[in-house]
């Protein structure tokens, strides 16, 4: 009984010795008052070898009930250790319900693919179709079959992006503009028409628009290595000067929401169309009020490419135009450098989300 009564103030005191310990580190040292290498349940187990064998065996099974006893209030406390902690952790990362959530604000269209649906929006109004096309082109699509010379600047390392893939003769290469588009919108269409053409029937005509990026050897504040461009092509049996002048005129107009707009076509050269103009705007209002602003180049589509479409130059006629509606992004907005839209910088961006 004597021995009993040991065991039992033995775990009591464990059980005290362990409810005093405030921290884990704490905890572990009164462990080892009791259940380690040289702890007084360790010592009574050892005390056990000197005991008859009848003995023993009675004794040994007390001392590891008490031994239990004290693993179970150990670990009783360890957790009670652990859910104060929770607590005190909890408490001080609460979340006050009551507060409004914090939103992630709504995104919005990039100001160029604003300006990109706009253009479109506008010259589908006037019966335009939309044609896409791949990004790497043919030196033929790009260059050949819009009349460019072999020895033309714009062929060289300078200007155009070559890439891996095609031959000497006939390399690869990142398109410089969205015409090649023009050409493989119209050989499709002529395709598509052949027969009636060839029985002389009238063919309907091609009216189509390319937009996209484009890439050039070409950094600063008003040029990009990578930006876009919008060609327009319109080829029929009666397809003049006049009407480039009028449906361009149209489009700047509603644009830029100004009918007082003023446009000037400069005589200009490019190899694809003959003859050629640039076309200025000048606005009559606003800051830049006086001045004129070049926003694109225009032109007769050259006889040699609409040969490359197929087509007959002495019965088919038409206008090509070519602009940057990166540019015509800027003055719509009144951005003054380019590389704000490809900066990425969610704070510029952000002015232009509805």
């Amino acid at each position: 009984m004597t021995q009993d009564l040991a065991l039992n103030e033995l775990v009591t005191s464990a059980k005290a010795s362990f409810n005093l310990a405030a921290m884990p580190a704490d905890l572990e040292n009164a462990k080892a008052q009791f259940l380690g290498k040289a702890g007084r349940i360790t010592e009574l187990m050892k005390g056990l070898a000197q005991l008859p064998v009848d003995e023993k065996k009675s004794r040994g099974a007390a001392i590891n009930l008490a031994k239990q006893a004290i693993e179970a209030a150990l670990n009783e406390r360890r957790q009670a250790l652990a859910d104060a902690e929770l607590d005190l952790q909890l408490k001080a990362e609460a979340l006050d319900v009551s507060l409004p959530g914090r939103q992630r604000a709504q995104g919005g269209l990039h100001p160029v693919s604003l300006t990109l649906e706009r253009i479109e929006a506008i010259f589908g109004s006037m019966g335009f179709d939309v044609a896409q096309g791949p990004e790497i082109e043919t030196d033929w699509f790009n260059f050949t079959a819009l009349n460019t010379p072999e020895d033309h600047p714009a062929r060289s390392m300078h200007d155009t992006f070559y890439v891996e893939g095609g031959t000497e003769s006939a390399p690869n290469l990142l398109r410089t503009h969205t015409s090649p588009m023009q050409i493989r919108y119209a050989v499709q269409h002529v395709k598509k028409h052949r027969a009636a053409i060839d029985a002389g029937e009238r063919m309907p005509e091609i009216r189509v628009i390319a937009p996209g990026r484009t890439y050039r050897v070409d950094s600063d504040a008003t040029h990009s290595p990578m930006f876009h461009q919008c060609e327009g092509l319109w080829i029929g049996e009666n397809v003049s000067f006049k009407d480039l002048k009028y449906v361009f005129t149209d489009f700047c107009r509603t644009f830029f929401e100004s009918d007082d707009l003023v446009l000037r076509f400069r005589p200009s050269f490019f190899p694809f169309t003959e003859p050629s103009a640039e076309i200025d705007i000048q606005f009559q209002t606003g800051p830049l009020a006086g001045r004129w602003l070049e926003v694109a180049g225009s032109g007769q589509v050259h006889p040699n490419v609409v040969r490359n479409m197929g087509l007959d130059p002495e019965k088919y006629i038409g206008f090509a135009f070519g602009m940057g509606p990166d540019r015509l992004t800027m003055l719509r907005y009144g951005v003054n450098d380019l590389r704000l839209f490809f900066d990425g910088d969610v704070r510029f961006l952000s002015q232009f989300s509805s």
